[in-house]
């Protein structure tokens, strides 16, 4: 699965789409779980979970007449090495500051 870094920000982006992203950290569920979890529509639920999908954040398996949403391993992990390569920089960009001698 290829995984769009910049797509899966935007789509944790939302509050309801961030709100069913950790709702199926704590397990999968389906739709009609997630809705009676939040105050939105199945229909809403539903293309939320699109987005997320498309950004391979969450990934579903056919379980009958349903489908169980996951979170996609794979689009976690990217998010996380891009997490941490922000925060190294960041923390390169403040030792070299810190370490700079000051001009007077």
């Amino acid at each position: 699965m290829v995984t769009n870094v910049n797509n899966s920000w935007t789509a944790l982006g939302d509050p309801t789409r961030r709100t069913i992203f950790e709702l199926l950290v704590e397990h999968p569920r389906s739709v009609t779980e997630l809705a009676r979890a939040l105050p939105v529509t199945r229909s809403a639920v539903s293309q939320h979970l699109k987005v997320l999908k498309e950004a391979g954040l969450v990934a579903d398996t056919p379980a009958g007449k349903h489908r169980i949403y996951r979170v996609e391993p794979d689009g976690l992990a990217a998010l996380r090495t891009e997490l941490d390569r922000f925060w190294m920089k960041t923390l390169a960009a403040f030792k070299q500051a810190v370490e700079q001698p000051r001009k007077e």
